[in-house]
């Protein structure tokens, strides 16, 4: 066989310039990081301004009057609970293309554990909405009257509060197989990788004593927040701002090119 045939046969093919724009690891991340931010925008609206100015623990009056009082905003609420919900499964399929090559297992439980979590996040904005409907007379309560129709607003709107904390569980988990990943890939801060992982067991820990001592929980809540919240919004400024941290390859030397200096040697 001749040099510029055996260099015909040896010649590879490169990837097309569309592939190369979409599996770019850092045009990924970039994705990835602005996903990650919608969800923290229109999760923080839903559930840390629209949630807290309905919900009075124990107070039926008060809760269905908040409701009431709020009608347009826990709409608003409940539209963003369910828009920043499927942002999160996108991010989680976005975050698994960047990060299969590492561990397609880790990658993959990262995905299913983003999708049990937005999907009991949907279900649980049901709860909020019919609380609404009960509230503004959508829904006939008549034979209940007053007092039995704020019960069933506050019954409902407490069936969500519960709800949030079981979707904490799913908020959690996801974060440990991101963490590991982003350990393992070297394209991370290594911390950034432990922080993650952290903020599982803080998650975790927060919701458990929320169940056992809730009066406890009142007092920690902000404390185990802290990790939680380091840990997203530096995975959040990562993707966006650095992408993936990648090393500039040596040059390769391509078998054609082994085969050229053989034939000329």
């Amino acid at each position: 066989m001749s040099t510029k045939e055996e260099m015909n046969s040896t010649r590879i093919s490169e990837p097309n310039e569309g592939e190369l724009i979409l599996n770019s690891p850092k045009r990924l991340a970039r994705i990835a990081g602005l996903l990650y931010l919608l969800v923290g925008i229109f999760g923080g609206f839903a559930q840390g301004f629209v949630y807290p100015k309905i919900y009075a623990a124990g107070d039926a009056a008060t809760t269905a009057g908040n409701v009431l009082a709020n009608s347009d905003l826990v709409r608003a609420g409940v539209v963003s609970d369910l828009f920043q919900a499927t942002m999160w499964v996108f991010t989680a399929m976005t975050l698994y293309l960047l990060l299969k090559h590492v561990n397609r297992r880790a990658a993959s439980a990262m995905v299913v554990v983003a999708a049990m979590g937005a999907s009991i996040t949907c279900l649980n904005a049901v709860f909020e909405f019919e609380a609404l409907q009960v509230a503004t007379g959508a829904v006939n309560m008549a034979a209940f009257g007053t007092a039995g129709s704020n019960a069933l607003v506050l019954l409902l709107v407490d069936a969500h509060h519960y709800g949030l904390l079981i979707f904490q569980i799913f908020s959690a988990l996801w974060l440990a197989p991101m963490g590991y990943l982003a350990y393992k890939s070297g394209w991370f801060p290594k911390a950034l990788g432990v922080v993650l992982v952290a903020a599982t067991v803080s998650y975790l820990v927060d919701l458990l004593v929320a169940f056992l001592a809730p009066a406890l929980s009142k007092e920690i809540h902000a404390f185990l927040s802290i990790t939680p919240a380091i840990a997203e919004v530096w995975m959040v400024g990562y993707l966006l701002f650095i992408g993936v941290r990648t090393v500039k390859p040596a040059k390769r030397i391509l078998p054609a090119e082994v085969a050229l200096r053989g034939a000329q040697a």
